[in-house]
C-alpha cells in the first residue's frame, strides 16, 4: 500500500460508518426528497430502488473502464430479484490490456452498445460518466446517473447521484450496497477493490475518506491475487512499438516533456505512455498527444503542485473541441476539421509551440 493510503488508514482502519446499517421489514420509499448533502446512504439506496418494479429490463450504460464496470456489476447485484433483467452496454471498444484481463478472469458480462435496442428497455442507468459526455449517451434518456465527476449542464434525471469529491464511483457503489445488507461476492469486491486503485492511483490522488473507507470494507474480500494479475497485465508486445516512437519523438524543454506519436489505435496507449513518462526525474510536466480516428487526442500530467493540468487542457482545446480533468491530468479531444491551418500538420513541435504560448 502506497505510504499515502497508510496514513488514510491510520485514522479508520477498523471502517465502520452508517453506510453499513442493514435494513429490516418492509422498504419505504421516502415520500419527500431530501437535498443530497443531507442524504444518509440509506436514503439514497431506498430513492434509488423505488424507481424500480419487477418488470422492468434495465440497461446499464458506461464507458468501459475499471470504475464504470466494477460499478455496473454492483448495480447489477443492488437490482437482483428486483427487476426482470440488467444488460451492461458500453459504446469504446475495450483495448487496454489491464481492462481485457479483468473482465475476463472476473467473466463480467457485458455488451457493446449499438448491439441492443435501447428502446426495448424499460429503466436506463449512467454510471461513472453523464448523458453529455459522448454523443452515443446524448439521444438515451436516462433513468439514474451516479458519478463521481464535476455535474455537467444539457441533461436531466429522476435520479441523480453526483459526488465530485469521491476519487472513484466504485466507492459510491459500495456505500450503496452496505446500506442494502448485501456482501459482495469475491469477484464484484475484486472489481470494485480494484476500480478505486486505479481511480485514487492508490490514493496519490485526490479521495475523501469515504473511499478509504469503502476500500477497507473491501480489502478482506477481494482476492489480492486477482487484482495483481489485472496489474501486472499492461503492455502487449505490439505495443512497445510506440513506447519507441515516444522515446524518439520526445523533447525536453523548461522541464516539459513533449512527444506527438501520430496515429494510434487507442488514446489508452497515449495514457499508458503519459503515465510512464511521468516518472521521469526533473519533468513538471508531461505532453503526449496522438490521432485516434478522426481526432487529435492530448494527455497531460503534472503534479498539480501550484499547476492545474485541468485548467490548462481547457484554456488550450475548449475553443475547438472538449478539454477537462484534474489537477494532476487532463486531456483533450479535438475533431481534426476543427484544427487552424496552422496546427493541420501536427507534430511534436506543434504541440511545444502551443502549449508554451498557454503556460506564459
Amino acid at each position: 500500500m502506497h505510504r499515502s493510503g497508510r496514513t488514510v488508514f491510520g485514522l479508520l482502519f477498523m471502517g465502520g460508518g452508517d453506510d453499513g446499517v442493514g435494513m429490516n421489514g418492509k422498504i419505504e420509499v421516502p415520500k419527500k426528497p431530501i437535498s443530497n448533502k443531507k442524504k444518509t446512504a440509506k436514503d439514497r439506496l431506498l430513492e434509488f430502488w423505488g424507481l424500480f418494479s419487477k418488470e422492468d429490463e434495465v440497461l446499464v450504460v458506461i464507458n468501459a473502464d475499471p470504475d464504470a464496470i466494477a460499478s455496473a456489476m454492483a448495480v447489477k447485484r443492488l437490482l437482483r430479484y428486483r427487476v426482470k433483467s440488467v444488460t451492461i452496454a458500453y459504446p469504446n471498444e475495450i483495448r487496454r490490456l489491464n481492462n481485457v484481463v479483468m473482465v475476463d478472469l472476473l467473466k463480467i458480462p457485458m455488451e457493446r452498445l449499438h448491439t441492443v435496442k435501447i428502446g426495448s428497455f424499460s429503466k436506463k442507468v449512467m454510471l461513472d460518466s453523464q448523458p453529455s459526455h459522448l454523443p452515443c449517451f446524448e439521444n438515451i434518456t436516462f433513468d439514474v446517473v451516479i458519478d463521481h465527476h464535476p455535474a455537467t449542464k444539457g441533461w436531466v434525471a429522476p435520479f441523480v447521484d453526483i459526488r465530485k469529491d469521491f476519487g472513484a464511483t466504485a466507492s459510491m457503489l459500495v456505500e450503496y450496497l452496505r446500506a442494502a445488507n448485501l456482501k459482495p461476492s469475491v469477484a464484484l469486491a475484486t472489481a470494485l477493490f480494484y476500480a478505486i486503485k486505479v481511480d485514487t492511483r492508490n490514493f496519490e490522488k485526490k479521495a475523501t475518506l469515504a473511499d478509504a473507507i469503502s476500500f477497507r470494507y473491501l480489502f478482506n474480500i477481494a482476492n489480492p491475487n486477482l487484482v495483481r494479475k489485472i496489474e501486472q497485465s499492461s503492455f502487449r508486445r505490439s505495443e512497445l512499438n510506440y513506447f519507441k516512437t515516444a522515446l524518439n519523438e520526445m523533447k525536453v524543454s523548461k522541464q516539459r516533456l513533449y512527444a506527438h506519436l501520430g496515429r494510434v489505435p487507442s488514446p489508452d496507449m497515449l495514457v499508458l505512455i503519459a503515465d510512464f513518462l511521468n516518472q521521469v526525474h526533473e519533468v513538471a510536466w508531461v505532453f503526449v498527444s496522438g490521432m485516434h480516428n478522426d481526432k487529435l487526442v492530448v494527455i497531460f500530467r503534472c503534479d498539480g503542485y501550484k499547476k492545474n493540468a485541468g485548467r490548462l487542457a481547457e484554456k488550450m482545446f475548449n475553443a475547438i473541441g472538449s478539454a477537462g480533468g484534474h489537477r494532476e491530468a487532463a486531456r483533450a479531444e479535438v475533431p481534426l476539421r476543427n484544427l487552424p491551418v496552422e496546427m493541420q500538420d501536427f507534430s511534436t513541435k506543434t504541440l511545444m509551440r502551443l502549449t508554451t504560448k498557454h503556460l506564459l
